[in-house]
């Protein structure tokens, strides 16, 4: 695929945010997600790519246990945020999500003004002493979420009124919001123009700069442009695993070269 453009790539070594062993996932009869193991590397754009009902989201999901909201839905094996194991019992996933932030494939603002989208989680985890101190993290989060400027003269408005691409920057704003370590977007740009996916696209590239990303996207060119690692999935495996450069020029498996090149997918 000559036309993909690479990020620069960072193939330096990182520090493992998130190692997954042995991960499978049932809901009910059906196996989702077979014997996973990865390791999600620290200050990384890590993109899940693979055809669609492969369990690339599902396994995203796996990261901050929204699978937990489905009753049909078993997970085992470990899943270790810097070495300490998430679906430990004492963990709490309200905290955990905190902590592992997510971004769904449509943008999905609350229905509140957008200074409330964002001050939202801040609030409920108290991470705020003062309305002065609110402010600040509001306005910090907006500005990480690139969007601060389109919208410092209208935080009492609807965050329902912005544009599509305007709403997931919000949407990301807020999920930043509660500091979190590890930012998880399930095909974040799927529901955009291609204006606000370049936006979407380089606020990414920066967010790297302090977070852990891991993005599922069904566009190759996506993953080409924002990511150092892919993780290629098909029919609930992961089938290989590497520097991004080198899954899209040079995979080991013929799967995921049949996949890149187009004939499976």
């Amino acid at each position: 695929m000559n036309d993909m453009q690479f990020t620069d790539r960072a193939v330096e070594q990182k520090e493992t945010k998130i190692a997954a062993k042995d991960v499978n996932v049932h809901y009910g009869e059906a196996h989702a997600i077979k014997d996973v193991n990865v390791e999600i590397e620290d200050k990384t754009v890590t993109a899940f790519i693979g055809p669609s009902g492969c369990g690339k989201s599902t396994f995203l999901r796996c990261l901050n246990r929204m699978n937990d909201t489905i009753d049909v839905c078993s997970v085992t094996g470990n899943i270790l945020l810097d070495g300490e194991d998430i679906y430990d019992k004492r963990v709490d996933p309200v905290q955990l999500r905190a902590k592992v932030g997510m971004v769904f494939q449509k943008p999905n603002p609350f229905p509140k003004s957008i200074y409330d989208n964002v001050a939202y989680g801040p609030r409920i985890h108290g991470l705020a002493k003062s309305k002065a101190e609110l402010d600040e993290i509001v306005e910090s989060a907006l500005r990480r979420g690139a969007i601060w400027e389109e919208v410092k003269d209208r935080l009492d408005k609807p965050g329902t009124g912005l544009s599509g691409g305007q709403q997931q920057r919000l949407c990301i704003a807020r999920a930043v919001a509660t500091e979190p370590e590890v930012l998880l977007m399930d095909e974040p740009c799927s529901a955009l123009d291609p204006i606000a996916t370049a936006q979407v696209e380089e606020l990414i590239d920066e967010l790297r700069e302090r977070y852990s990303v891991v993005i599922v996207t069904h566009s190759m060119q996506q993953a080409a442009r924002v990511s150092q690692k892919t993780a290629f999935f098909h029919l609930g495996t992961l089938v290989e695993f590497g520097h991004t450069g080198q899954i899209f020029t040079n995979p080991e498996d013929p799967r995921t070269e049949a996949y890149i090149t187009g004939r499976i997918g």
